[in-house]
């Protein structure tokens, strides 16, 4: 696997430096394997058996059993090996950490024009796990809406704003994307919450966040501030581009690097 990234500047054009993240796309054939994978949540290593995928050193998964629903990133693979398969649990889903696209630096985030590069749909196994097949999820919506570009008519205390207001200057939204009209952030929390809402002519509706909160809460308040601020680079810099494709992804820089780089043991990191 290799990533290119790249830094230049262009006073002429005023636009911000580029980075491009490059890899193969490659879909391998499963691979019976046992690995052994850390869960930095539980400070701890344990084998597991996997028959579903192709593994390799510094993959990020999911297991079933009693670590389900943490994050672990498998640390060795051994295909030699003859077990009992009561005696051990499995792998249950591979995050696809491989990134393909155009990128430009915004800020604390990298942005995309590409909707190949980094959709939502990639993106979720980052942050959480797959539901189960037992999980059922129920979403309601009203007729209500409020400008994005005035908070103050969204329908939120004062004192939730502020905590929101908090999470932004904090960076604590890791991804934020709209595709067409719909939009999709995660917010980090004590943990990583989904945020969904559409996006048109400016206006925000049918906004739900994935925590308990039975009102608007600080994710969604720190998510619009982010959306404010990444629409804002966006109009300054690349308004052609999104109003060509419809479509914008921006992801914080630490949690790019840290999923699609940090971990892995091949490939190669090149700076111009």
């Amino acid at each position: 696997m290799t990533f290119k990234i790249g830094f230049e500047s262009e006073q002429k054009k005023k636009e911000p430096a580029e980075s491009i993240f490059t890899a193969p796309q490659k879909k391998a054939e499963p691979r019976k394997s046992l690995v052994q994978i850390y869960f930095e949540a539980r400070n701890m290593t344990l084998a597991y058996y996997n028959d579903m995928f192709d593994l390799h050193c510094g993959d990020i998964v999911y297991v079933d059993g009693r670590l389900e629903g943490l994050i672990g990133r498998v640390t060795q693979v051994n295909y030699n090996f003859k077990i009992n398969i009561s005696d051990y649990k499995k792998v249950i889903a591979l995050a696809d950490t491989d990134i393909q696209g155009k990128f430009f630096i915004a800020g604390s985030s990298l942005i995309t024009f590409q909707r190949e590069a980094l959709p939502a749909s990639k993106v979720s196994l980052w942050f959480n796990a797959p539901a189960g097949s037992d999980t059922e999820f129920e979403i309601g919506y009203d007729d209500t809406s409020f400008p994005l570009n005035s908070l103050k008519d969204m329908d939120i205390s004062p004192v939730v704003a502020e905590r929101g207001s908090q999470y932004y200057i904090e960076n604590k939204i890791k991804y934020i994307s709209i595709d067409g009209t719909k939009g999709y952030a995660v917010v980090s929390g004590s943990k990583n919450y989904e945020i969904e809402f559409e996006y048109n002519n400016g206006e925000i509706s049918r906004l739900v966040c994935s925590c308990f909160c039975s009102y608007n809460c600080k994710h969604e308040f720190a998510a619009m501030l982010q959306l404010q601020e990444t629409l804002n680079f966006i109009e300054k810099n690349f308004e052609d581009e999104y109003k060509r494709t419809g479509y914008f992804a921006a992801i914080n820089k630490s949690a790019l690097f840290s999923f699609a780089v940090a971990g892995k043991d091949k490939g190669s990191v090149t700076f111009e």
